[in-house]
């Protein structure tokens, strides 16, 4: 539920929308304690609890029997010790259990509001034993006691005051699920969080999946109730991180819904279903699939999302479609569709994390020989060029902007090269670069225009004393082989361009 929805820990936008939903609990439910005591004060008072038995065919309430009273009384006495610290000893303990499989509704609404206040004060992990009456209250028939129960697990879940493993071993797993087909929303809305939260860890994906979550949690996607749509997809997101668990997501039909949802009217839902898209997409044996999704349907989609405003969006529709763009064809259908213009736009953001997904993309792109005119022809040259020379320390787009430069840079459009501008920006990540990978990739393009008549001509006008020093520390280091060969052909090339 993504911090980068890592593996094993919900991502910082699902906790940070889970933490607002409790602070809106918390703000609306100040007087929960005292409703609490008038609850048990008002049932311990009633007649029916000197009552010692029903008459055939007699209508009445569940009668208390006698430790049910005793539960009550003494909860009663723990709410009333004036402080909002809640207490969590044995007696305690006894209590919630009975109250939570009471057949009286309001003493299952008692313990559920008791644990309710518990997850809104709780400051440390919250007692194993204290989750065994929580079965009870989740599978109880009111709706109440469902809707108060489920969100004080979320709240629990989400401030990690319980052991999410924990909930799965102690057969949690079921009652969540079976709330995911209520027909409250509310109810909805908290199973949805709480199958989010527990999908953030391996074992936990595998319990869900195997208990039959991924149906009921798809069935939500398509909720009209944004709080439970927004909730199901983030935990269909934290689904996609294992491995076990895309053939599944893919065999129950999560690839159409996820497609659909990119164009959610919410930029949350869009994101979601997005990243959870560019999970699946890591793996080429789901591209197909993907890919033929009506006509063209999710790459056409995902073209649109990065024109969005929403900058995380538009940067994770760069990083699906290139994770996508592992085949020819592909490649060349996302230029048909207008690629191009639409990276060139992103390019020239200033912020770094657009720069990086739209710069790998393109370099997806201009792998493939029939699209390097077009890229040439939209100007990206230049583009690239003054990339490098913004962004002159960021390791993958120096890295990424140099491979595309020498995709694009062939002998017949030398002088298209040199218009552009990019060699002072290769020169340039020639000392600004601090990392192996992206001088490896400078230097394998210089090294290529240096054997280029034209530009061999026009790099020696260039080179200063400053670039010539950094070829020659790099080619006496001893970490990368490559990169001193680079660097001693581009120096071997200039020594025999002097003697010419």
């Amino acid at each position: 539920m993504h911090r980068k929805m890592g593996g094993g820990q919900i991502c910082e936008r699902c906790a940070q929308l889970l933490k607002d939903f409790v602070a809106f609990v918390r703000r609306m439910s100040a007087d929960l304690a005292q409703k609490v005591r008038d609850c048990i004060t008002a049932i311990s008072e009633c007649c029916c609890l000197q009552r010692e038995a029903t008459g055939i065919g007699k209508l009445y309430k569940p009668v208390l029997r006698q430790h049910e009273r005793k539960a009550a009384q003494e909860f009663l006495q723990h709410l009333d010790t004036g402080t909002e610290i809640p207490l969590l000893d044995s007696k305690c303990l006894q209590a919630l259990k009975t109250l939570a499989v009471s057949e009286n509704s309001d003493l299952q609404r008692s313990a559920a509001i008791y644990y309710l206040h518990i997850s809104q004060q709780l400051k440390t992990p919250l007692p194993t034993e204290f989750l065994e009456p929580y079965n009870a209250l989740l599978q109880s028939s009111d709706l109440e006691v469902q809707r108060i129960a489920s969100l004080s697990l979320v709240n629990l879940l989400v401030e990690e005051n319980v052991n999410k493993e924990l909930v799965v071993e102690l057969d949690m797993v079921d009652p969540i699920l079976e709330l995911l087909q209520s027909g409250d929303h509310t109810v909805q809305c908290n199973s949805c969080a709480c199958v989010a939260t527990l999908a953030t860890s391996d074992s936990n994906r595998e319990a869900i999946v195997s208990a039959g979550g991924v149906l009921p949690v798809l069935v939500l996607t398509k909720s009209y109730d944004p709080r439970v749509q927004q909730n199901a997809v983030g935990a269909i997101l934290n689904l996609t991180r294992s491995e076990s668990s895309l053939s599944v997501l893919c065999r129950e039909g999560a690839l159409p819904v996820l497609a659909l949802l990119l164009q959610s009217a919410d930029s949350e839902i869009q994101y979601y279903s997005c990243s959870a898209l560019t999970n699946i997409a890591t793996k080429p044996e789901y591209h197909r699939t993907m890919l033929q999704i009506g006509d063209c349907f999710l790459l056409k989609a995902l073209l649109s999302l990065m024109s969005s405003s929403v900058q995380k969006n538009s940067c994770q529709a760069c990083r699906c479609l290139t994770n996508l763009c592992v085949k020819v064809s592909t490649q060349e259908e996302l230029v048909s569709l207008g690629c191009v213009p639409r990276l060139r736009d992103m390019l020239q953001s200033s912020t770094e994390p657009v720069a990086e997904a739209a710069v790998t993309l393109l370099c997806a792109l201009s792998e493939t020989s029939p699209n390097r005119e077009v890229i040439v022809e939209e100007g990206l040259l230049k583009t690239l060029g003054e990339l490098l020379l913004h962004h002159k320390t960021n390791s993958t787009v120096l890295s990424h902007s140099a491979i595309t430069i020498h995709n694009l840079s062939l002998s017949d459009n030398a002088q298209v090269v040199i218009d552009s501008g990019c060699l002072n920006g290769l020169l340039q990540a020639l000392v600004s670069a601090d990392t192996g990978e992206a001088l490896l990739c400078v230097t394998a393009c210089l090294n290529k225009f240096i054997r280029i008549e034209l530009l061999k001509s026009h790099i020696c006008e260039k080179l200063t004393a400053e670039y010539i020093s950094r070829l020659k520390s790099l080619e006496v280091q001893k970490e990368n082989d490559e990169l001193s060969l680079n660097s001693a052909s581009i120096i071997r090339q200039l020594e025999l361009q002097e003697e010419t």
